[in-house]
């Protein structure tokens, strides 16, 4: 299906400019990457869908596979739809927009399957129907921008002499950290993201404030944090890169005022080098400097700098089968593990007789134990550092053996330590929340000397991305 020296090129890492012509897609593979096999050899192409017919230019090629990007369209697959946002193809976000919901889904759930079936070596997994999300668009309760004076331009606009030397606020380029498009509709939140940024955006503008250079680190709005909870209370943090008095006092004066559904709005001083905020202190000027969000029968106090699950209704969902999957009577002793504003611990513990948690954030941990407080919660005890260092033998012994070990580790996964002292202390029940399905893959391979991984539970919490979020269940052998 392609010219007859194809073959040929695909072989060649040094050509240029060699492009494949009616290359077929036949699936997806790791990352939404859509894969073809030209003459048995893979080739994985960003933002193509399967049944798709491509002319492919070859960005990378090995031995046993390549990389490519669609230079034309030939075919486009019956379950090609068109995007909602203007921005896609440009923003690297929402990557499957051209996707059918329905395909999203099967997607993932054969991506799951081929995980643990080649990381996790597991040969028949208990891999229960994917969660989809109840919504697919609107459905993030946090959003962040940044301020750049340098725009990426597409090659139109660049061809057409736009300058690139221009204040906006959005998304970085993916790959080109000191680009930024300009975002003037996000779908991933309500309206709310929207006329917030491109109301700052136009008041910049209007006043001469200058936006941050990412390269020589000169100018003053440098991001912004956008946040809301299904109570509708609404945070907004302002990062800067110096204090500026009277811009600071404007720009609070104007959006109180013309934006009454803003409960809180903090600035956040960042002269650093890296866009990071966990070691600053954000300042409050309107508010009591949180949010307060439901999640079933619970309140959650969420800081600026406290991790919450984006997406609220998934969550919930998320939560609910954890619980099911902890099977509690009443009298174990939990430990939440990577407890972030303890929201699982808490989420659980009307089934538990006692909660320990454990996160790296001081100010997750600082939520997490107001949040115990906020909901009447008195069996749970919160600490922080990182939990390789902090569950060691004399902790254990001072809060007892644990029943029952909740772990919703970062994207790479379990230290290897923690896995050793989890065989040690040999807990009758785990249960393991990951965003990144790999990994927990090659966990729970390293734990299945000791315990039988039962049911698999993959959960949707970002429709129109390649990310899934999965549950399991590992039961200690000889207990089942």
């Amino acid at each position: 299906m392609f010219d007859a020296c194809a073959k040929t090129y695909l072989c060649a890492v040094r050509k240029k400019n060699v492009i494949l012509e009616d290359v077929l897609f036949t699936g997806y593979a790791a990352e939404g990457k859509a894969i073809a096999r030209p003459e048995g050899k893979v080739l994985f192409v960003q933002g193509a869908v399967p049944g798709d017919v491509a002319d492919v230019l070859l960005t990378k090629s090995k031995k046993d596979w390549a990389e490519g990007r669609i230079v034309k369209l030939k075919t486009p697959s019956p379950d090609r739809i068109t995007p909602v946002c203007i921005h896609f193809g440009i923003c690297g976000g929402c990557k499957w927009q051209m996707l059918p919901y329905e395909k999203q889904l099967e997607y993932k759930q054969q991506e799951v399957a081929d995980i643990f079936r080649k990381i996790g070596k597991m040969k028949d997994p208990q891999i229960l129907p994917i969660i989809g999300s109840e919504k697919i668009y609107q459905y993030r309760n946090k959003l962040e921008f940044t301020f750049s004076n340098k725009a990426f331009l597409p090659k139109e606009d660049f061809d057409a002499g736009i300058p690139k030397s221009q204040n906006v606020v959005g998304y970085h380029v993916p790959r080109l950290f000191d680009k930024v498009i300009d975002i003037t509709e996000c779908h991933l939140m309500d309206n709310r993201n929207n006329v917030i940024r491109n109301f700052i955006r136009e008041l910049a503008h209007q006043n001469g404030w200058p936006f941050y250079d990412l390269k020589e680190h000169t100018g003053w709005l440098r991001n912004m944090m956008i946040r809301y909870a299904t109570t509708g209370e609404t945070m907004i943090n302002i990062v800067v890169a110096y204090n500026n008095v009277e811009a600071q006092k404007r720009l609070t004066d104007e959006l109180i005022t013309r934006f009454p559904f803003i409960t809180t709005l903090l600035f956040t001083v960042n002269n650093k080098l890296n866009d990071t905020i966990y070691d600053l202190e954000p300042q409050v000027v309107f508010g009591p400097g949180h949010i307060i969000e439901q999640l079933g029968d619970y309140r959650f106090k969420i800081s600026p700098k406290s991790f919450f699950q984006t997406n609220t209704l998934q969550a919930e969902q998320l939560y609910n089968v954890v619980r099911d999957f902890a099977a509690l009577k009443g009298n174990e002793t939990v430990y939440d593990l990577y407890c972030g504003t303890g929201s699982i611990g808490i989420y659980l513990s009307n089934k538990a007789q006692k909660v320990i948690g454990v996160e790296a954030i001081e100010d997750a941990v600082k939520d997490a134990r107001e949040n115990a407080v906020l909901n009447g919660i008195k069996e749970t005890e919160f600490y922080t550092g990182d939990v390789i260092k902090i569950c060691d033998d004399a902790f254990f012994q001072k809060h007892g053996r644990p029943d029952v070990v909740i772990l919703d580790p970062p994207r790479a996964g379990l230290h290897g330590k923690l896995i050793e002292k989890l065989l040690e202390i040999k807990p009758d029940r785990m249960v393991y929340v990951s965003c990144n399905v790999a990994t927990q893959a090659r966990d729970l391979e390293l734990l299945s000397g000791l315990y039988e991984v039962g049911k698999l539970q993959p959960v949707d919490m970002f429709p129109h991305t390649h990310h899934i979020e999965c549950v399991a269940t590992l039961i200690k052998k000889g207990t089942v």
